[in-house]
C-alpha cells in the first residue's frame, strides 16, 4: 500500500502538466500567442474536470492504473471540460464547442492521461499476474 501512496503526488503532477500542456498547445495553435489570461480561460474547464475526475475515480487507490484510474480520469476530465467550455464560452462563444475541438480534446487527452499510465505501469513492472 505504501507504494501506491508514493505514486499519488507523481500522478497528480503528471495529470496537471498534461492537461495544462494540452490547453497551452491548443491556445497557441489558434491564437498564436502565449497570453496567460487566454491560456487560463482555455484551461480552467479542463482543470475543473480533472479535479472532479480525481475525486470521482478515487484515484488514490490505484494512481497508475490505466483502466481503473486513467480511463475514468480521461472521460470525466473531457466531459466536464467540454460541458463547462460550452456553458461558459471559455475560449470561445457560449454554447459553441466545435466538433473538431471535441474530437481533438477527447483524443489527445485519451492518449496522454491513459497513455502515460500505460508506460508508467510497464516501467514499474505492471500488474504482476500469478501463474499457477
Amino acid at each position: 500500500m505504501a507504494a501506491k501512496k508514493s505514486h499519488l503526488p507523481i500522478a497528480l503532477v503528471v495529470d496537471l502538466v498534461l492537461v495544462i500542456l494540452f490547453t497551452i498547445i491548443g491556445h497557441y495553435t489558434h491564437s498564436r500567442d502565449l497570453d496567460p489570461a487566454g491560456i487560463a480561460a482555455t484551461a480552467w474547464p479542463f482543470l475543473a474536470g480533472l479535479g472532479l475526475a480525481w475525486v470521482l475515480t478515487a484515484v488514490w487507490d490505484r494512481p497508475l492504473s490505466p483502466l481503473h484510474s486513467g480511463t475514468g480520469i480521461w472521460a470525466i476530465t473531457v466531459l466536464i471540460g467540454l460541458v463547462l467550455r460550452g456553458l461558459t464560452g471559455a475560449g470561445s462563444d457560449p454554447g459553441v464547442v466545435p466538433v473538431s475541438f471535441m474530437v481533438v480534446a477527447t483524443t489527445l487527452n485519451l492518449i496522454t492521461l491513459v497513455g502515460w499510465r500505460i508506460i508508467a505501469t510497464a516501467v514499474a513492472g505492471g500488474t504482476r499476474s500469478r501463474r499457477r
